[in-house]
Order: structure tokens, then C-alpha cells, then sequence
């Protein structure tokens, strides 16, 4: 079961080691529980998603302190600007483009080139953030599937010693995720709403669009709608055991010797976790003109190997339209 400790300055403290440390930390925001990783660390971000036995890797948000350290990993324009000025700190994630220099694992944008941005308000959430000194992805801490937690006991309950250490700060007070709010296209759009409303964001910056349900979850605009996320611009096989000369592979486990492919390993130990950790980075360290294509080795079914090969099959597919 969980650890869960009263919110004090100890407490505190040591979750921002936990989290420095690559493990997990659930603490209370003004909306739910979130399930907090180091945003920057592949294998700390992999964990979030194989202890909520997510079946996908969807984007995840990644919460800070105040806009300045939001414009240190996306990009804001004017209009982003305003929404964070107006409902900063608060329940509404801003979905911007991520600054190639942010730092930030691909894990948490699964493989897109945005990011969407919080600043939480309740007291504990900023206290976390101000004792960790870095950004936070987090998303709601339970189990995919199953109700968002609201107090820290629903945490343990549904996550058990899957998360390190559980800061108990009484009940939530919003009780509902945040709003998520698309700037990247040519309009403002709604992906997921929540606490702020969309006639309060209308009020602020004009007409917002509804996408909230992609017509076409197959091909999603950005993170809050399911994706098939990244694609890499030359053709990709899956489970493949014996690749071609002129392809590139992508190994999981200590792969046989084949000198005539260039191999990167998702995980020489054979580690499904390590795997998910490596997996946008090593596509994209593959993903280059010289190669006919990139080929794939099989990955275990299991935990979240799902996810993985649920990404996989959605870059064949992205690639067969």
C-alpha cells in the first residue's frame, strides 16, 4: 500500500527527493489528485504511465509554477498570454508548442511538438513545485479507467505501492480535471473541458472552437483526445526479428549480431518500462534519410508493452493513409 503522509514542510521535502529521485509522488491539486514524475526524466514519466496501466501513451500535462516557467518549456503567444494572466493559477491547461530546448521527455507530449502547460492553485500543489524547483508531469493518480481520485486515500486504494509516496492535503477542492484548451491551430479550441468554462474563456480571448470529440480519433489535433502521436517520415515495420541491410532497428533485448543494420536497443536488459522510456527518442534518433526504414523488434504484450506496441501499430497506420 501507498505511503501516505500528512502535507508539512517534511513531508514536502521528501517528496521533491522522491521525485528528483526518478520515482512517483501523488499530491493534491485544486482539481484531483495527480500522480507526479519528473518531467524531464524518460524513465521517471514511463512509470506514471505503467503504474495507471495507461493503455496508450496520451499526452500527459506538465504543471508549474507561473507563466515564466510555462514560457521556459512552450511557446506563448499573446493569446496564450491572456488565458494564463486571467486563469493562472487555476483548473486550465494550455496546450502550446514545446520549445525544442525545454528538456522535457517526449513521453510527455507522446511524440507531438506541443505541450500543455498548468499552473495549479491549490497551496501544496505550488509548494511541491517550489520545493522541486522543476516542472511536473502529472496526470489524475488511479488507475486508467477507473474514477479520479479526490482525496489521498482513493489514491492508495487505487494505485497501492505503485506510487512512492501519497502527500495527503484533504479533499480537493474542484473535484473535476482542468479544462484543456488548444492554441496550436488556427483557432483556440476546447480538447477536454473542465472547471473553467467555455464562455469564460470566450469572454477572455473570443470565440473558442468545440473539439472536445475528434471526429476522427485517429488523427487528433494535440494532447485530450486519443492519438496516434508520431509517425516517423520514413516507413517503419513491427515485430521484427531480423531486419533488412538497409533498414535501421530498433531492438529490444540483446538483439543477434546482424553488423549490416544500424541498431539502437529500447531496452538491452529486455525491460518493458526502460523500453517505453526510450521509445520516441530512439524513433526519432533512427528516423533519418540514409535508412530505407526502421524496423521494429517484437515487445512483449504485457504492462506497458501494451502501450508500446499501441503506439507502434499507430505509426504503421499513420503511414498507411
Amino acid at each position: 500500500m501507498a505511503t501516505i503522509r500528512p502535507a508539512d514542510d517534511a513531508t514536502l521535502a521528501d517528496a521533491a527527493a522522491c521525485l528528483s529521485a526518478g520515482d512517483l509522488v501523488a499530491f493534491p491539486t485544486e482539481t484531483v489528485y495527480g500522480l507526479g514524475a519528473d518531467a524531464r526524466d524518460d524513465d521517471a514519466v514511463a512509470r506514471i504511465f505503467a503504474a495507471k496501466d495507461r493503455p496508450s501513451f496520451n499526452p500527459l500535462i506538465v504543471h508549474v509554477a507561473d507563466r515564466a516557467a510555462a514560457e521556459t518549456l512552450g511557446t506563448f503567444n499573446d493569446t496564450a498570454r491572456a488565458l494564463a494572466d486571467r486563469f493562472w493559477p487555476g483548473p486550465l491547461s494550455i496546450v502550446v508548442p514545446r520549445r525544442a530546448e525545454a528538456g522535457l521527455s517526449l513521453l510527455v507530449s507522446a511524440g507531438l511538438d506541443t505541450v500543455a502547460l498548468r499552473a495549479p492553485a491549490h497551496p501544496l500543489a505550488q509548494d511541491l513545485l517550489d520545493h522541486f524547483g522543476g516542472p511536473i508531469a502529472a496526470p489524475s493518480a488511479n488507475r486508467a479507467g477507473e474514477i479520479s481520485p479526490t482525496r489521498a486515500e482513493h489514491v492508495a486504494d487505487s494505485l497501492g505501492d505503485a506510487v512512492d509516496l501519497v502527500v495527503d492535503g484533504g479533499a480537493c477542492m474542484v473535484g473535476l480535471e482542468s479544462t484543456v484548451i488548444d492554441l496550436c491551430g488556427d483557432r483556440p479550441a476546447i480538447l477536454r473541458h473542465g472547471a473553467i468554462t467555455r464562455e469564460q474563456l470566450e469572454r477572455q480571448i473570443g470565440e473558442v472552437e468545440d473539439a472536445s470529440v475528434a471526429e476522427d480519433e485517429t488523427a487528433p489535433r494535440s494532447p485530450g483526445q486519443i492519438a496516434r502521436h508520431y509517425a516517423p517520415s520514413i516507413p517503419i515495420r513491427i515485430d521484427v526479428k531480423d531486419p533488412r541491410p538497409d533498414e535501421a532497428y530498433a531492438a529490444f533485448g540483446e538483439p543477434a549480431p546482424n553488423p549490416a543494420a544500424t541498431t539502437l536497443s529500447l531496452s538491452p536488459s529486455g525491460d518493458v518500462i526502460e523500453a517505453a522510456a526510450r521509445l520516441f527518442a530512439t524513433l526519432r534518433a533512427l528516423d533519418r534519410p540514409e535508412f530505407a526504414g526502421i524496423a521494429v523488434a517484437p515487445v512483449p504484450e504485457t504492462g506497458i508493452g501494451r502501450a508500446i506496441n499501441d503506439r507502434l501499430r499507430r505509426a504503421v497506420a499513420a503511414q498507411a493513409d
